[in-house]
């Protein structure tokens, strides 16, 4: 079985999608944890681009050992010589010069002839060649480039010093059976091809960027440009967690794996999307939310019966704890028994008929079905949660120059409850004095606020998860003011907290 190379490029074309920009510490945080995933070469950056990606590179370059640290640079000697600068302190270092060779790019953009670039790109990768071993060379847009001069090209730049040739498709414009006859065509034209690596560096333009990096694999590419849940230059870049699942859980085809250690493809994932705010989709393979979780009732009843009738990979592979079945419309009763089992309750067939048949019609009625809608369709005294608490009175002090304090008044039973906390905002405040005053060990897994209509004199809605002991609810509250509808939401939530340990 062959070992295909993965060369994440996140750091470098992932950051060009709008919006993704990165700081230098937030960059070597990612890159730590590239290191962690596996990968064989992270591209840290383009060096001459500016001071902060030359800074950015320098420092992975210091303190990011395993992985090979590659800069990318222009077939400019100014350029080289600047991404040289800020790889020179990794322990494994690479350069990545690159040049256009599609008569589209050459006539309009270099106005230059193809004898020409030829000359340029031979000798920038001997100059490249002459600072460090490890040398790469892409000839940009590629896939539309005569092919014949692709290939003098390519024959070129190994002869200069190039040990791995990257075969771009630039703008996302080749289909998988051409991108794989091109690769072939290459292994069979370049007459030095033996003495390079072949790698792919697919864009999505037409969605088609995994399945081409694929086809590549399969007519002998040896390497695989990606980057993190995809992102990158306009549509985006080959998804890493795709490209590489898909060569592992298809051994049969491929005959090929990597070396990243999978388990770190949920973490990695989600540490892009917290750095860049670019949010994954929620169908997105591998990483999105809904790519372990399962609604058919069909498909609940065998996987529970079996994982491997509809699950091809499971989710402890990337990461993931346990496979999510959500309770919707188009659950089964296997499911709703299951799930009433793990919140503990044991109907008889009569009593799990009846529950079922109104979980079904709130499931008309509710997209969104949580454990504590289903607590409340076992018995119609459930309907209704008994307040264990209630909001008396609530008064915030806040402002640029005041710590944040809240006073509240917390009816508990018959008792009232007075408390006054500090936090670091209005609502922090808040939620402290009325962690104290109820006295919960509970923890705020999740905080989240919404206009429920519009104008500044909109009723805003807050929901909040709490968990405590594995028991986990949603409470929701709802106030023109925005600090008083938070605090509902949280009293709420310890209310339902209270009724499910009874």
């Amino acid at each position: 079985m062959r070992t295909i190379r993965i060369f994440d490029t996140t750091l470098r074309d992932g950051e060009q999608s709008p919006g993704a920009s990165m700081n230098v510490d937030e960059k070597l945080q990612v890159a730590k944890q590239l290191a962690r995933l596996g990968v064989d070469i992270i591209e840290a950056g383009f060096a001459i681009s500016s001071q902060g990606d030359f800074d950015a590179i320098r420092a992975i370059s210091s303190e990011v050992e395993c992985p090979v640290i590659c800069s990318l640079a222009r077939a400019k000697e100014d350029d080289i010589k600047r991404a040289y600068e800020a790889i020179k302190d990794a322990p494994r270092k690479r350069l990545h010069i690159f040049h256009s060779t599609s008569d589209i790019h050459l006539k309009y953009q270099f106005r230059i002839s193809r004898e020409e670039a030829l000359k340029r790109s031979q000798e920038m990768v001997k100059l490249a060649r002459s600072l460090v071993e490890d040398v790469e060379f892409s000839p940009m847009d590629a896939t539309r480039s005569d092919v014949s001069y692709l290939c003098e090209v390519i024959e070129a730049v190994i002869d200069a010093g190039a040990s791995t040739v990257n075969i771009p498709d630039t703008v996302g414009y080749s289909i998988p059976t051409e991108f794989g006859a091109l690769i072939k065509a290459i292994h069979e034209r370049v007459k030095n091809i033996s003495k390079a690596i072949i790698s792919v560096h697919c864009h999505n333009d037409l969605g088609l960027a995994v399945a081409n990096s694929l086809t590549a694999v399969l007519n002998g590419a040896g390497q695989i440009e990606c980057t993190i849940n995809g992102i990158g230059e306009r549509a985006g870049n080959c998804s890493l967690e795709e490209v590489v699942m898909a060569l592992r859980t298809r051994h049969d085809i491929f005959d090929a794996d990597t070396k990243i250690n999978t388990k770190e493809i949920m973490r990695s994932s989600r540490l892009v999307t917290k750095i860049t705010g670019i949010s994954v989709q929620p169908n997105k393979a591998i990483v999105g939310a809904n790519a372990f979780a399962h609604e058919s009732g069909i498909h609940q009843d065998g996987l529970l019966k079996e994982k491997s009738t509809y699950e091809i990979i499971r989710p402890e592979t990337i990461g993931l704890h346990k496979t999510k079945l959500v309770l919707g419309k188009h659950s089964g009763r296997h499911a709703f028994k299951t799930r009433l089992k793990e919140l503990g309750y044991d109907l008889t067939e009569e009593e799990l008929k009846i529950a079922f048949e109104r979980f079904k019609r709130l499931a008309d009625q509710k997209k969104d079905i949580f454990d504590e809608d289903v607590e409340a369709l076992i018995s119609e005294e459930a309907v209704k949660i008994q307040e264990a608490y209630s909001l008396v009175d609530l008064n915030i002090m806040s402002g640029i120059n005041q710590v944040p304090t809240a006073m509240i008044k917390l009816k508990a039973g018959e008792e009232i409850r007075e408390r006054t906390e500090h936090g670091d905002g209005p609502v922090d405040a808040a939620y402290k004095a009325i962690a104290s005053a109820a006295n919960t060990k509970s923890n705020l897994l999740k905080f989240e606020v919404k206009s429920i209509t519009g104008g500044t004199d909109a009723l805003g809605e807050v929901i909040v998860t709490l968990e405590e002991d594995g028991r986990t609810v949603r409470g929701h509250g709802a106030d023109t003011d925005i600090i008083v509808a938070s605090a509902k939401a949280y009293i709420n939530a310890l209310n339902k907290l209270v009724a499910r340990k009874r």
